[in-house]
């Protein structure tokens, strides 16, 4: 008899590899010489299958591993002598779909499922609210079309006066066994869905299926500080489970409105507030608006524009806890429109005036002309 391969070797791991990295290396090789994927020579693929399937076997028993370490072969093969031993020729599947299950299940339809009622399905409902109901919190009633229990059967999906009968497919088991050459995968049985009982008489309301569609209405509160993309679960008022299984939730999906004001970035509002031509120049003290009302803001004078200013603590509280964020207002000059002739002669004045004396009125417009000259003065140069 000729002797047999190392079983570390066999599956290329180390032999302080961990249960996870044997596994792995199991699923790797057997992949590669399953008969079915290897119809050019099956049998020598076939041969290859079953010693890894005797090497995983061992080394993955706790058990047998330690005896297989200590003695190596005949610590596990009864044929040469060995206490502990194992059945250890290839008898089917039934290993392989064990750690193929996952894999392979789809493929079959069910793969490792274990049946029985399901949970209710979750629901998503969209809500839009506005930046204030966002802020400050806000409660809404919302109506939505869901899955309830049948009040006719209380869920059972059987008429009144009758009862589910044992599935004859599986014998209540919910499940049922499928051959598929090499693999043999346990799946939903296909008759009873998994409960393991059929209904013969089934509810006039709901037509067995133990649930009904009905439109019910909530009372959603949303949180102050939520902000767009954020999420409320309602726990239990998604659709009711089959047969007596617990309901599912409730998502509700937060989008704010834009404001026509405002525009929010975290917990920071922004708005951009227009300044006349003077208070740009003198200064003054404004009015400018927040969700908790107006304030005051005191502009200095020569304010440029784009020039923002923070009022503190007038943003958002977040939803999720930390300080309350400020309000930055930037402010813009507005150019006057609307001149009367003696209005502009006014300003043309007063650009003549800003103009002479030899003082710089408008630092940015120097700045850029001297740019401009310097870059043409290197082009020519």
């Amino acid at each position: 008899m000729a002797a047999k391969e190392d079983f570390y070797k066999l599956l290329d791991v180390e032999r302080n590899a961990s249960d996870a990295e044997i596994k792995k290396a199991y699923r790797r090789l057997a992949m590669k010489y399953h008969p079915d994927r290897n119809k050019d020579n099956p049998e020598a693929a076939e041969k290859k299958f079953k010693q890894f399937k005797e090497a995983y076997e061992v080394l993955s028993d706790p058990k047998k591993r330690a005896a297989y370490d200590q003695f190596g072969h005949a610590g596990v093969d009864p044929s040469m002598g060995g206490a502990g031993g194992f059945g250890g020729g290839f008898t089917g599947a039934e290993g392989f779909s064990e750690i193929f299950g996952d894999v392979f299940g789809d493929i079959f339809g069910g793969g490792r499922s274990r049946g029985g009622p399901q949970r209710g399905a979750d629901l998503r409902y969209n809500i839009e609210i506005t930046l204030e109901e966002a802020v400050g919190g806000t409660e809404q009633k919302i109506r939505i079309p869901v899955l309830v229990v049948c009040s006719e059967c209380s869920g059972t999906g059987a008429k009144k006066g009758s009862v589910p009968i044992i599935c004859p497919t599986c014998h209540g088991h919910g499940q049922v066994r499928m051959q598929q050459g090499f693999f043999s995968v346990q799946q939903t049985c296909p008759t009873c869905r998994g409960t393991g009982k059929q209904i013969k008489d089934p509810c006039a309301k709901c037509h067995g299926q133990g649930r009904v569609q009905e439109s019910k209405t909530l009372s959603a509160k949303i949180p102050a500080g939520v902000d767009t993309g954020d999420r409320i679960r309602l726990t239990g008022e998604g659709e009711a489970g089959e047969r007596g299984a617990p309901p599912g939730d409730l998502y509700i999906e937060i989008r704010v409105k834009e404001h026509e004001i405002f525009t929010r970035d975290g917990a920071n509002l922004y708005c951009e507030v227009p300044i006349s031509f003077v208070t740009a120049c003198l200064g003054d003290e404004i009015e400018v608006p927040t969700l908790d009302g107006k304030v005051m803001l005191k502009i200095p004078p020569e304010t440029q524009t784009g020039k923002t200013f923070r009022l503190r603590g007038k943003g958002v509280k977040p939803v999720r806890g930390g300080p309350v964020g400020d309000m930055m207002c930037k402010v813009s000059i507005e150019t006057p429109i609307n001149l009367t002739k003696e209005q502009k002669a006014l300003v043309q004045k007063l650009g003549e005036s800003l103009t002479g004396g030899g003082k710089h009125h408008s630092p940015q417009e120097h700045s850029f002309l001297d740019g401009v000259r310097e870059f043409f003065d290197k082009l020519t140069g």
